[in-house]
């Protein structure tokens, strides 16, 4: 997991230093049309693209929220604007929605699967987790763009000089580069053989990523150095999942993980309730829990471990109790709710384009319509691909 999470912040890094991050995100928006609507739908739409092929949600946020602003700017507002707003918070927004669909668009996915991997001894491959997940993002993607073209007003219907914004950032990108064309073909060629994983081949996602990233540091050939890549990525960041990932590790080993579930959760009977009311129950916590991490990371590698261990006590087969763990990891991933729950939010916070009110009112009914999306799914399509 730990060494998963360092190829993925290469990649990350080797998208910021060609630029290829900010080339897809244009080129994406220059499909749609100029009408607000069709902006949001964009802003969506991008970070759907960009899940597939940047391993890192703070930066698909970095890569779109300036290109909104610029687009907002061309119209003559400003960026405390509410279209501003409504096209930034949607942003960001749409990053932790995907964030659930694919397993290498976020760290906190890789952790949870280390830990699974663990105790339970299974691999998920990212075409399984994409099989559970994306069905439910891509709803909640839908659920997005409804709720924030009802919740903001922005102050025009149309913007007729976006398309122009967005050609002419394009335009200063200039062709496409030999850089960016390898990259490109190596990040394709990485997601064909994530999606093929334990179907084709036998290779797991990190020994694959660890080659990629190999291949774009080699002299020549390569895309960027190692100067250059060390220079775009915060070791610290490493080190935290690192020692997040001893932390969950340890609750497992000695047991605490153990302690940790009986105490919280031994009192409610969990163990006799239906699987459904169990579910409820511990996404609320989970819920509730995330309002005090700035960090998925940190927070999945805290309960994790701790929801594994619930899951042993539950009366279900081993697959159905990893099925009740990815779950929660699904929830782990909801940062909808305040501009401190997500890094993402943070980035888009910074931009000074919305309040904290203004972010709360898209986040609450996301999350209701996530935490009811969580138990339709578990009472149907999970239980009828057997996750559940």
């Amino acid at each position: 997991a730990v060494a998963l999470v360092g190829m993925a912040l290469f990649l990350a890094a080797a998208m910021q230093i060609t630029n290829l991050h900010k080339r897809i995100a244009l080129w994406v928006l220059s499909l749609v049309g100029t009408k607000t609507k069709a902006l949001v739908f964009g802003a969506i739409l991008v970070a759907i693209v960009l899940a597939f092929v940047v391993p890192s949600a703070t930066a698909r946020a970095g890569a779109g929220v300036p290109i909104r602003l610029g687009v907002v700017a061309a119209f003559g507002l400003t960026k405390q604007s509410r279209l501003a707003a409504l096209l930034v918070i949607t942003a960001a927004q749409a990053v932790s929605i995907w964030n659930i669909g694919i397993k290498t668009a976020a760290a906190q996915n890789l952790i949870a699967l280390g830990f699974i991997k663990t105790e339970f001894g299974i691999d998920i491959t990212w075409g399984e987790w994409f099989m559970y997940a994306a069905p439910f993002s891509a709803i909640m993607s839908v659920v997005l763009f409804f709720v924030m073209i009802k919740l903001i007003k922005p102050e025009t219907d149309n913007i007729s000089s976006g398309k122009d914004v967005i050609r002419q950032q394009l335009a200063e990108l200039g062709p496409i580069k030999r850089k960016e064309l390898t990259l490109i073909i190596t990040t394709l060629v990485l997601l064909c053989f994530w999606a093929t994983e334990g179907k084709l081949h036998p290779f797991d996602t990190t020994t694959v990523t660890i080659i990629a990233i190999a291949f774009l540091l080699a002299p020549k050939v390569g895309v960027f150095n190692w100067q250059e890549a060390s220079s775009r990525i915060d070791w610290g960041t490493l080190i935290v999942f690192a020692v997040g990932i001893s932390l969950g590790s340890t609750l497992l080993t000695t047991k605490g993980a153990a302690w940790l579930s009986d105490t919280i959760f031994g009192s409610l009977g969990l163990d006799t309730m239906p699987l459904l009311a169990t579910i409820a129950l511990v996404t609320i916590f989970n819920i509730i829990i995330h309002l005090g991490f700035a960090s998925a990371p940190s927070l999945a590698s805290a309960l994790i471990p701790v929801f594994i261990a619930l899951s042993l006590t539950l009366p279900l087969p081993v697959e159905n109790q990893i099925g009740f763990v990815i779950i929660q990891q699904f929830v782990i991933c909801f940062g909808f709710l305040l501009p401190v729950s997500a890094p993402q939010n943070m980035l888009a916070y910074g931009t000074g384009s919305f309040t904290t009110k203004d972010f709360l009112k898209s986040g609450i009914p996301l999350t209701i319509f996530g935490f009811i999306l969580i138990l339709i799914f578990s009472a149907t399509y999970w239980k009828w691909i057997g996750l559940l």
